[in-house]
């Protein structure tokens, strides 16, 4: 379990994220929705220790403010949104990055980590790329790489930042799909950080409302996507629904923002 307690970054004079505490359940799907500039990927940075933050974060009792970024690495995974990856590497050689917290001082690569990246590769669609350099692979195909490389590190906590951003829908299902399989079967916890309601409502077993860098709400969907709350925090009405054939919420948007009403 992650205990995150008081959890505050400031840039400036500006506070990004305000006393923020939750608790992370092993093997949990908790995605954190909210509008643009509302905090989620410096929640997601703060706690992989790539920003400087205060508060605590513990993760079985144990201060990872304390560890080592290598020591870190083999807790956390951070699948970040697309960024200037080394358009050189190839696929291959991206996700065999992943293994870098396991590397003898030498950093060799051994049979063992070469499986597990061929393993990664292939439980996200994408052991046909291996060989193909990065700068020639598309949006989507490049956040797959950046899943399983997230996957060759195995650690029990995954980060995802709007993971499904790139995706057609084929490959938005089957990477939540695989998320799912990881925290049901892998006891994985997994923070996802989503602009798709509708996507959080099917996948997460609970919901944070971040909102000014602050949770507004969590808990099940059905106790945090209620429809007035929704329509306040995006200023636009929405209703919210039950899917016709899936135990799942809809949120279906309306006709005119809310914003300044």
């Amino acid at each position: 379990m992650i205990q995150i307690r008081d959890l505050t970054v400031r840039y400036g004079s500006k506070t990004a994220l305000k006393n923020v505490g939750l608790d992370l359940q092993d093997g949990e799907i908790l995605a954190v929705l909210g509008p643009n500039g509302s905090g989620k990927s410096t929640f997601i940075r703060a706690l992989s220790g790539t920003l400087q933050s205060t508060g605590s974060i513990r993760e079985s009792g144990q201060d990872l403010n304390s560890l080592s970024s290598l020591e870190r690495a083999r807790l956390i995974a951070v699948v970040p949104q697309v960024t200037n990856m080394p358009p050189a590497f190839t696929a291959w050689e991206t996700v065999l990055l992943g293994r870098t917290p396991y590397l003898n001082f030498l950093g060799q690569v051994s049979a063992k980590d070469e499986n597990i990246a061929r393993m990664a590769l292939e439980r996200v669609d994408a052991l046909e790329l291996a060989e193909r350099r990065v700068g020639e692979l598309s949006g989507g195909e490049q956040q797959r790489v950046l899943l399983a490389r997230a996957l060759a590190q195995s650690t029990p906590v995954l980060l995802l930042d709007e993971p499904t951003s790139h995706l057609d829908i084929q490959h938005q299902m089957g990477l939540l799909d695989l998320v799912r399989q990881l925290s049901r079967e892998d006891g994985s916890t997994v923070l996802l950080a989503l602009h798709d309601l509708n996507l959080a409502a099917r996948y997460a077993d609970r919901i944070a409302l971040l909102v000014d860098g602050e949770i507004k709400a969590i808990g099940a969907p059905k106790e945090v996507l209620l429809p007035e709350l929704i329509s306040e925090i995006y200023h636009w009405p929405v209703q919210v629904v039950d899917h016709p054939f899936l135990d799942t919420l809809l949120v279906l948007p309306g006709g005119r923002s809310t914003k300044g009403s």
